[in-house]
C-alpha cells in the first residue's frame, strides 16, 4: 500500500503546473531571450532595442507581472556577425533556458539563427529586420512586428519619383541586408520603368567607402539609397558632401536614425530617414505617449526610433503571453499571438493570423534638422 501512495504522489508531483512547465517558464517568472549587437559598428541598434525591451517589461512587472509572473530579458551579443548569432542563440536556448526569444538585430544574423530556432521550435518575436528572406518561406515560429523592406523601400522611391527624381543610385551593404534593400529599390523602380543609374557597396562592419562613392558619383544621380549601418552610411555621407555633392540621401529603418544623426553632426542635415513605428518625439499618439512615459519613469530620457521599436515589441509579445493564458507553453504563445487580428496598440495596429505573421505594413518618412533633431 506504501509503494503505491508513493507511486501516486510522484504521478501527481509531476502532473503539477510546476513541472508541466515549459522551459524558462516558472510560477514567478517568463525568461525571454535576445541575442543582438551590443558591442561593434551597429551596437547602438542593439542595446536601443534591449532599452525599449526593458522599459515595457519594467512597466509590466511594476503592475504584477503576466498572470503573475514577471519578466525577465537575457541578452547575448552578437556583434552584428552571423556565427556569433549563430553561437548566442544556442546559448539563450540550451544555457539559458529561455522561453521565447525577442529584439533581435539584423538579417544576416536573423538568418543564421533561423534554422536554430525552427528545429528547436522556439518562438521569437520581433526581429529588427525588414528582409524578406526572413518572411517567405512562412515560418510559424517568427513573428515580425515591423514592415518590410520592401514596403520600406517602395515609400522612398514612390517618393522620389513623386517629386520627379528618377537618377537614383544606390549603396548597400554587401551582405543579405544590403541585397534585401537593394532587391526592394530594384523592384520600386522597375514598376515606374526605371533602374538605379549606379550601385556601390560597401563590407559588413566597415567604413572603407571610397570605391563605392567613385564608382556612384559617375552616374551624377540625384538621389543616394542607402542600405547599410549607420557607420558606413555617415562615412559615405561626409565623404560625398566633401566632395561637392549636393544630391538627396535616403535610408532605410535599419540605419538606425538617432545613431546616424549622430556620426553626421552638421553633415546630417536634409538627410531622409524611412521609418517602420510612429514619432517617438512628439505625444501624438496613445502608444508613443505611454512609451514616453515608460521611459521617463525607467530613467531614460533620450527618446528615438529604435527604443520604440524595442518597446512595441516587448508590447507585441506580452500581449501573447496575457493570451495564451496561465498554462503557458510555446504553443499557446504562438496561439495567443495569432489570435492578434488588428490590435491597435494606441496608433500602431498589428495583425496576425495562422497564415500571416507580419505584423504592420506602417512605414513614415522622416528628416534630419538643424542640430540632428528629426522632423515629421
Amino acid at each position: 500500500m506504501r509503494i503505491l501512495h508513493k507511486l501516486l504522489a510522484l504521478a501527481l508531483a509531476f502532473c503539477s503546473p510546476l513541472a508541466m512547465a515549459e522551459t524558462g517558464v516558472t510560477d514567478k517568472e517568463i525568461l525571454i531571450g535576445q541575442f543582438a549587437a551590443m558591442t561593434g559598428p551597429a551596437a547602438q541598434l542593439g542595446q536601443r532595442m534591449q532599452v525599449g525591451m526593458l522599459t515595457y517589461f519594467s512597466a509590466v512587472n511594476a503592475l504584477g507581472g503576466i498572470n503573475g509572473r514577471s519578466l525577465k530579458l537575457v541578452t547575448r551579443d552578437d556583434g552584428y556577425e552571423p556565427d556569433k548569432a549563430a553561437a548566442a542563440v544556442k546559448a539563450l536556448i540550451q544555457e539559458d533556458k529561455v522561453f521565447a526569444l525577442a529584439g533581435a538585430v539584423g538579417t544576416p544574423t536573423g538568418l543564421a539563427a533561423l534554422p536554430i530556432v525552427t528545429e528547436q521550435q522556439v518562438p521569437l518575436v520581433g526581429m529588427f529586420t525588414g528582409a524578406q528572406a526572413l518572411r517567405e518561406p512562412f515560418n510559424r515560429q517568427v513573428f515580425h512586428v515591423r514592415a518590410s523592406y520592401f514596403d520600406e523601400t517602395e515609400r522612398i522611391v514612390q517618393h522620389l519619383t513623386t517629386l520627379g527624381i528618377k537618377k537614383i543610385a544606390v549603396f548597400y551593404q554587401n551582405d543579405s541586408y544590403g541585397k534585401a534593400g537593394l532587391e526592394g529599390v530594384e523592384r520600386a523602380l522597375t514598376k515606374r520603368q526605371l533602374k538605379p543609374v549606379a550601385i556601390g557597396t560597401v563590407e559588413r562592419n566597415s567604413v572603407d567607402t571610397a570605391q563605392a562613392l567613385a564608382s556612384i558619383l559617375k552616374a551624377e544621380p540625384e538621389a543616394v539609397v542607402q542600405i547599410s549601418a549607420y557607420k558606413s552610411c555617415a562615412a559615405f555621407i561626409k565623404l560625398a558632401r566633401g566632395k561637392g555633392y549636393g544630391g538627396q540621401f535616403f535610408n532605410v529603418s535599419f540605419v538606425g536614425s538617432a545613431a546616424l544623426a549622430q556620426e553626421l553632426g552638421e553633415v546630417g542635415q536634409g538627410v531622409v530617414i524611412s521609418q517602420v513605428v510612429p514619432f517617438p518625439y512628439a505625444a501624438k499618439v496613445a502608444v508613443v505617449r505611454e512609451y514616453q512615459q515608460h521611459m521617463l519613469a525607467a530613467g531614460q530620457k533620450d527618446f528615438d526610433f529604435s527604443s520604440l521599436e524595442g518597446y512595441l515589441t516587448a508590447r507585441v509579445l506580452t500581449e501573447g503571453l496575457r493570451r495564451a493564458g496561465k498554462a503557458l507553453t510555446r504553443d499557446a504563445l504562438i496561439a495567443g499571438l495569432e489570435s492578434m487580428r488588428d490590435v491597435n496598440l494606441g496608433g500602431f495596429v498589428v495583425n496576425y493570423s495562422a497564415k500571416n505573421h507580419q505584423g504592420s505594413t506602417f512605414t513614415d518618412l522622416t528628416i534630419i534638422g538643424r542640430d540632428g533633431k528629426f522632423m515629421h
